[in-house]
């Protein structure tokens, strides 16, 4: 079975983005044919700065390898690497109906917070499905977000398959409840949108000033709370030990879960938790070259497979001749 996503460089890396799609990638090495890759090319959308997405690209590589992710067990390179994806886009953007996205909510949803609206961001879903069908991709991890962005994958795939023939594989989307939406320090889902986040690589000084920030309501101390509507809770529940989770659990249910203590509590199980993960992504972000022979390698190997799907769809469209 052939598992991919993707990530965006576009800024630090942050705990949403290790438990709702790095983690779960990182597992996937055991039991599957992975396919990681840096989507700097939908990067574009949003960022115009080019020294800041060509760093963001490196870094974000040194991060998944430093959290575990082994370019030897699996596919890992830069969308922009391989450029089938974009011939590959512009194909089926020629058989997606106009409909199909505009009904999109995460466009729409992008432009009511004040995104510029752009052709990039409304097809962006074309060249997400451009990245899935190119690879033949069984399933693909998503966020509950990008749930909507997996079904337009499967309708063109459909529908290129309906007029030109069964060529792409139809994938399945994935997504885990237990980490489907983790919040933010608003309670918002975390996100570098909303400056929200707990980056997983920052200082000591700047994790506990971001975590002590956590909105929590002002329920007393003794008096019973809501794990599942606390902002704190819902974060600190994936990174504590199962037996102590438990702890705090009753606390909230029965009343003694005191905010501030569990806030210092979770500085420092964050803080040890990304002990040795830190320590390497710093030795791989001061050599850059080995980071970029790693994603150059990857690129040939991902090419491998995106040319042989191209030749088949490029047969079957006509552009062959």
């Amino acid at each position: 079975m052939r598992v991919l996503s993707g990530i965006q460089p576009t800024g630090s890396l942050h705990i949403g983005n290790y438990l709702g799609m790095m983690k779960p990638m990182i597992s996937y090495m055991e039991t599957s044919e992975l396919f990681v890759f840096i989507v700097n090319l939908h990067a574009l959308t949003s960022v115009t700065d080019s020294k800041k997405l060509s760093v963001g690209t490196l870094e974000a590589a040194a991060d998944f390898m430093a959290l575990g992710l082994d370019p030897d067990r699996c596919y890992f390179w830069v969308q922009s690497d391989v450029p089938e994806v974009v011939e590959l886009s512009w194909i089926l953007t020629c058989i997606t109906p106009m409909g199909l996205l505009e009904r999109c909510h995460s466009y729409k949803d992008k432009i009511s917070k004040g995104i510029s609206p752009n052709h990039g961001l409304f097809a962006y879903p074309v060249l997400m499905a451009a990245d899935i069908l190119l690879y033949q991709s069984n399933l693909v991890p998503v966020g509950r977000d990008q749930q909507q962005h997996i079904e337009v994958t499967r309708d063109i795939a459909l529908k290129f398959n309906h007029i030109f023939g069964e060529t792409f594989v139809i994938p399945e989307g994935e997504i885990s409840d237990d980490v489907a939406t983790v919040p933010g320090i608003d309670g918002q889902k975390m996100s570098k949108s909303y400056d929200n986040t707990i980056e997983i690589f920052l200082d000591e000084k700047t994790l506990k000033k971001k975590v002590m920030s956590i909105k929590t309501d002002s329920t007393p101390v003794d008096q019973p709370k809501d794990p599942q509507n606390c902002n704190l809770y819902q974060v600190y529940r994936h990174f504590a030990p199962k037996e102590r989770v438990a702890e705090v659990l009753r606390l909230y249910e029965e009343g003694g879960a005191a905010y501030g203590a569990i806030k210092k509590e979770l500085v420092g199980i964050l803080w040890d938790y990304f002990s040795d993960h830190r320590q390497e992504r710093e030795r791989l972000v001061k050599d850059p070259g080995h980071v970029r022979a790693v994603l150059a390698n990857g690129a040939e190997k991902a090419r491998a497979i995106a040319v042989k799907t191209m030749e088949d769809v490029r047969r079957k469209v006509g552009v062959l001749y």
